[in-house]
């Protein structure tokens, strides 16, 4: 796999540090990863774009899924894990995640993390959308992510890894053979180091995150914006199923106008009973699927918006006034809060709810020890496509997948994955910044987008690519979206002579640009697919057609900016190649990895 050459416009690196591993994100999987790595003896750095606990992992209110409990089995979690993806999950990598998944658990809580148990001191398990039993592990009644993010953060400073907080990565570094050699990354004016620079590394694994923020409304953070799918492609990775995007069903509706981060009323106060009503107080959840309201989220959220078109109504109503004030405070106290602080009590009034994006069951295409088509390029949680989803994520297996894959990438190259590549011996960092690689001959700088673009860019999204959409919708999308890049190209070429300015290179440029790029390769996605599956809902093809669909998509990036899709010729998740660089790691191993890795920190 040949890089694109294309790179975001910044100044060259004025400063170098070197490693074996770069962590890039500090959420639950690349901190995970990290410690991993440090524990095998690998010299590795972690640089995340805010501090180390300002990811997606911190907001994730319901839990983790495992079979944990009496009675249920790794089976059992399959099962539910392959009726969620509505046949595009990859059942290698579901078995994987099942599968070492208690274990990886139970690893996550010897590292410090503390959940809800019983006067017993077993584990409370409760249950979500689509499980069919109660296998959602859970800390601080709904503050899970606070507090693994909590102690896996505290595990990385007892470590004393090295990190590098505040800081933006840019783009993938690569030696003359094309693979990975590091990153360079941008330093928002806090700590040891500022501005552009680089780390220099043999591996680099992509934690990033979502994207969410390509949306008007959304339930991730405003970090979450898509930093590590776009690097890929510009590197010439493949990213696959990126038309999933999950929508929450159940999201605090604060007004049509509302933008940015939503309040999430998390899954799991309907796995505690509570009831979708509508404005006359009639549960439409009823006869809609044999687990009501605890229906598979794509399901739900149709039905919200379904119920929602033939009312006329701007949202719907979560109802779970019969819990009571002693419940909501110590099971729910941070949805309680927050919907307190909107003006609403749940313990004496519905609470509206709207779906919003949450979660890209898509990204960068993997295998089971988290390799992408860029050799030394890894990837891990929301940023991966690892085939674990589908066309639509179970409730509460993003934690867990998180953890399981992040263990196996650090697994795969403590074990030597790196070894069998037939590139030559990475350099040592070089003394001085001068001494770093000049960009490769070919490279083009991305014409960058004015930060004044996101807002329009999310409309964009919100109305042509969001739960409903069409061949009309997206292809006004795609033309709206396809303008905003020319208007950008125009002003770059124009060099300040003409009426258009060409946006400064720096954070929010970049960001909007990273934005602009996803959007444009999600919703040529959404175009190709020419059905309804899962989270992806076209209302012009309202069924959904397993003789021509039950297959991925699979997207690169030409040089000239273009999304080149293709279709796999049959459901079953594509290997991945990384090329002629690293042969032996082609294909999907189906083993796990050595019973000796390094699993504590």
């Amino acid at each position: 796999m040949t890089g694109t050459g294309i790179r975001l416009t910044a100044p060259a690196p004025g400063w170098a540090i070197d490693a074996d591993v770069v962590v890039v994100g500090s959420g639950v999987a690349g901190l995970t990863a990290a410690l991993r790595c440090t524990a095998a003896g690998l010299r590795t750095v972690v640089v995340t774009k805010a501090r180390l606990d300002d990811g997606s992992t911190r907001w994730a209110q319901g839990g983790i899924a495992a079979a944990l409990g009496e009675g249920d089995t790794p089976e059992q979690h399959l099962a539910d894990t392959l009726v969620a993806g509505a046949g595009l999950c990859d059942e290698e990598a579901v078995r994987t995640l099942v599968t070492e998944g208690p274990a990886a658990v139970r690893r996550l809580i010897g590292t410090g993390a503390h959940f809800d148990t019983s006067a017993t001191g077993e584990l409370q398990l409760t249950r979500e959308g689509g499980h069919h039993r109660r296998r959602i592990a859970h800390a601080g009644g709904d503050a899970t992510g606070v507090e693994i993010s909590r102690a896996l953060v505290e595990a990385v400073r007892d470590a004393a890894l090295r990190t590098i907080e505040n800081a933006l990565v840019l783009d993938l570094l690569t030696d003359e053979h094309g693979r990975t050699s590091g990153v360079t990354l941008h330093v928002m004016g806090e700590g040891q180091h500022d501005g552009v620079g680089a780390v220099r590394a043999p591996a680099v694994i992509l934690a990033t995150g979502g994207m969410g923020q390509v949306f008007s409304a959304t339930t991730n953070p405003a970090v979450s914006t898509g930093d590590g799918v776009a690097l890929a492609l510009r590197a010439g990775a493949e990213v696959s199923d990126l038309e999933f995007v999950q929508f929450h069903p159940t999201v605090l509706f604060l007004g049509t106008g509302a933008e940015g981060q939503q309040p999430l009323v998390s899954e799991a106060v309907r796995g505690e009973g509570a009831h979708l009503v509508d404005a006359d107080g009639v549960r439409f959840m009823l006869g809609q699927h044999e687990l009501a309201e605890l229906a598979p989220r794509d399901i739900v959220a149709k039905a919200i918006m379904r119920r929602m078109r033939e009312q006329g109504a701007e949202h719907m109503y979560l109802d779970a006034r019969h819990f009571g004030a002693a419940m909501w405070e110590t099971r729910f106290p941070t949805i309680l809060a927050a919907c307190r602080a909107h003006g609403i009590d749940p313990v004496t009034e519905p609470v509206p709810v709207a779906p919003a994006a949450h979660y890209a069951s898509g990204g960068v295409r993997t295998d089971l020890r988290g390799r992408t088509t860029v050799p030394g390029l890894y990837a891990c949680g929301e940023v991966a496509c690892t085939g674990v989803h589908g066309a639509n994520r179970l409730a509460s297996n993003s934690l867990l997948e998180g953890l399981v894959f992040a263990e196996r990438i650090a697994a795969d190259i403590a074990a030597g994955g790196m070894a069998d590549s037939t590139a030559a011996p990475r350099p040592a960092a070089p003394a001085d910044p001068a001494a770093l690689p000049a960009e490769p001959a070919g490279t083009v700088p991305l014409p960058l987008i004015a930060p004044e673009a996101r807002a329009a860019i999310q409309r964009i999204m919100s109305e042509g690519a969001g739960v409903l959409r069409s061949a009309g919708s997206l292809g006004t999308a795609a033309a709206a979206l396809e303008t905003v890049y020319e208007q950008a190209r125009q002003a770059q070429d124009q060099d300040g002579s003409g009426p258009g300015k060409a946006a400064v290179p720096g954070v929010e440029s970049w960001e909007t640009s990273n934005l602009l790029c996803v959007a444009r390769v999600l919703v040529a996605a959404a175009l190709e697919r020419e059905e309804t599956r899962g989270c992806h809902w076209r209302e012009d093809r309202p069924e959904r057609d397993d003789t021509d669909w039950a297959r991925h998509l699979v997207i690169s990036l030409t040089p000239d900016r273009r999304p080149v899709l293709r279709r796999t010729a049959t459901a079953a998740f594509p290997p991945v190649d990384p090329g002629p660089v690293a042969p032996a790691a082609a294909g999907r191993p189906t083993t796990p990895p050595p019973a000796d890795a390094p699993r504590e920190p």
